[in-house]
């Protein structure tokens, strides 16, 4: 079966190859159907809540005294903390850029 990204570059490649001959024919080409940004966003905040609830849950189940180890959980609450600050960058790139987009005189 063929995925919409493999249909996109067969109807480029039939493009061209009419062109090449020499006839002008009109092939369809369909813009491509990709993950909404939205979507995108939404996903990476929920992994980086995901790494900081496991991260709370392995801290709180060493402080109580259970079979954790600590190298484990600072590593789960570093990872916690990365993702957080990279997602934080992420957000403040997004603002600038929205910020220059509105600045701009049309």
């Amino acid at each position: 079966m063929i995925n919409s990204t493999q249909n996109h570059l067969l109807n480029q490649m039939q493009a061209l190859e009419s062109l090449a001959s020499g006839q002008a024919a009109q092939v369809e080409v369909k813009p491509e159907q990709g993950p909404n940004f939205a979507d995108l966003m939404q996903q990476a905040i929920g992994q980086v809540n995901e790494t900081q609830m496991q991260a709370a849950s392995l801290t709180k189940s060493f402080e109580l005294g259970e079979n954790v180890d600590l190298s484990e959980v600072m590593i789960a609450v570093q990872k916690s903390r990365v993702s957080f600050e990279a997602l934080t960058q992420v957000r403040n790139k997004l603002l600038s850029a929205y910020q220059d987009v509105m600045n701009m005189s049309v």
